[in-house]
């Protein structure tokens, strides 16, 4: 996608080049960087530290939701009586739900749950149902994640268990600072595990090439980016995996999960310009297969996933 921070200025092609390389590999070193916007490495380092120090770009360790014990996902639609934002705040402060935005459209609030099982799911719900002000909601449970910049790349199964890897005390130390700074040297994250620097490498590269983890670069959705973003819901003729695969491998498309619902399908448009917006749902909608597309425009994000302090599971 085209990722867009709120900096004093605009971006130019190279800055969005950064973004977008960083976005792939978080852990990328400047010379790397360096060379694929034919930059010096002082240059390219000052400029990656000023995208980070303006507040809007972070890089941080996109965790595999099983590691938190979460293997039920889903999303929510909401239409209100009345004001949307004292109903989004209340559901944001339930322990099941991650992310909450207010929106224009159909929709007055989204939000995504995350559980340990469906029945915990089922509770999280009727407590989004009994929030005062919320008059109807729409659900889709997740089957498969194409792409979410929360989660290493997918596709991800409605995360089931690590059945492939085992994690030790150490590589849950490893994870919980990568999840706050996904660009720690190697002395720093052996210093918080407890091992040696080289020990620690060796470990940091077992999860990322294992999909436990993915150091990438995470844009907020604050008041102050240019970023547009859009949601939308789609439902297909047939097998919903050919369009999944081409919708997320859009650029723009910041999101996207299939599943079981009120539709087939969610995912998010996230890009420079209005323009840019319509022209993917455009895409979006031409699609062979897509058989309806209702879209709805993000205003104000009310919580995200690392507002959510969830202590990884044992």
């Amino acid at each position: 996608m085209r990722y867009v921070v709120p900096v004093h200025g605009n971006l130019d092609d190279i800055d969005e080049r950064l973004v977008r390389a960083l976005h792939e590999d978080g852990r990328a070193s400047y010379e790397t960087l360096a060379r694929l916007v034919g930059l010096a490495r002082s240059t390219t380092k000052a400029r990656v530290q000023r995208l980070l120090g303006e507040g809007g770009l972070r890089l941080v360790g996109a965790i595999h939701p099983a590691v938190f014990g979460l293997h039920q996902l889903g999303h929510v639609t909401i239409e209100t009586d009345g004001p949307a934002g004292p109903v989004a705040r209340q559901v944001a402060e339930l322990d099941e739900v991650s992310f909450v935005t207010t929106t224009a459209g159909r929709f007055a609030v989204t939000a995504e749950l995350r559980t340990a099982d469906l029945e915990s799911f089922a509770r999280g719900l009727a407590r989004v149902q009994a929030v005062p002000g919320v008059r109807a909601l729409q659900t889709m449970t997740y089957l498969r994640i194409w792409k979410d910049p929360y989660f290493p790349p997918g596709p991800l199964e409605s995360p089931g268990p690590l059945a492939h890897i085992e994690l030790d005390a150490h590589d849950h130390a490893l994870l919980a600072h990568l999840r706050t700074d996904g660009r720690a040297s190697f002395a720093e994250l052996a210093s918080v595990s407890g091992l040696s620097a080289g020990a620690a490498r060796a470990r940091v590269l077992r999860l990322l090439e294992t999909g436990v983890v993915h150091v990438g670069a995470l844009v907020r959705m604050t008041p102050l980016s240019r970023v547009h973003t859009m949601g939308f819901a789609l439902d297909v003729n047939g097998d919903t995996e050919p369009v999944a695969r081409k919708i997320a491998a859009l650029d723009e498309i910041d999101c996207l999960a299939t599943g079981i619902g009120w539709c087939g399908g969610i995912g998010t448009i996230r890009a420079g310009s209005l323009d840019d917006v319509l022209a993917t749902l455009e895409r979006v909608r031409g699609l062979p297969g897509v058989r309806t597309v209702e879209a709805w425009t993000h205003l104000r994000a009310i919580k995200e996933e690392n507002d959510r302090a969830l202590p990884l599971a044992e």
